[in-house]
């Protein structure tokens, strides 16, 4: 296998999973390449999502698919906004509407403390009966103010204690083996080996 659809129209994030998987000769192809239509995220899990997303588009290409829920957890708001991350703010989606409510919401908190979430599924076909199912955790801070131009979502905010910097000051290659999104892949390429799904 060589090429795999990812499920994302999110330039940043279709950025990501090429760097990485680049080095192990897998074509990663964005879902909206191939002209499958994006699907709503309806479930209350991370897992749920990314399954949803992953079947619709091997269902619609016949090719393997991978996609990911990811989100921001923040202690102080009781792991919001969560799986709503990417609405946080409501639609049209965007990302600096994202940032500027959840700063403007711990204005008065001094609990900052927060994670990345990540679930990646991956599957052969829409019907596979054994998905293979990967996470990662990314702990950090909420910063008072955005810093940084790299990575996108929340990456201007969030603040690495043990760097003295926000995600959006990280270079793409150190931020893909410390992220919550680069933990989940590590974890399912070590899955493929030990299913012999590719070879690595």
């Amino acid at each position: 296998m060589k090429q795999i659809v990812l499920a994302s129209n999110n330039a940043g994030k279709i950025i990501e999973f090429r760097e990485i998987f680049a080095k192990f000769n897998i074509e990663i192809i964005a879902q909206n390449e191939l002209n499958v239509p994006e699907v709503d995220e309806p479930y209350f899990t991370f897992v749920e999502n990314s399954l949803h997303k992953a079947r619709n588009c091997s269902k619609h290409t016949g090719l393997p698919a991978l996609a990911d829920d990811s989100g921001l957890c923040v202690s102080a708001l009781n792991g919001e906004p969560g799986v709503f991350s990417a609405r946080y703010a409501g639609e049209p989606k965007s990302d600096q509407k994202n940032i500027d409510k959840l700063l403007d919401v711990l204005s008065n908190s001094d609990k900052r403390d927060a994670y990345f979430y990540c679930s990646l599924v991956f599957v052969r076909s829409e019907q596979d009966p054994q998905p293979i199912i990967a996470d990662g955790v990314f702990n950090g801070e909420i910063a008072k103010a955005a810093k940084g131009n790299n990575g996108h979502g929340y990456d201007p905010i969030f603040w690495l204690p043990q760097y003295s910097k926000t995600v959006a000051e990280l270079d793409s290659a150190l931020k893909n083996s410390i992220s919550h999104r680069g933990l989940a892949i590590q974890e399912l390429l070590k899955k493929f080996r030990t299913l012999n799904i590719i070879k690595l």
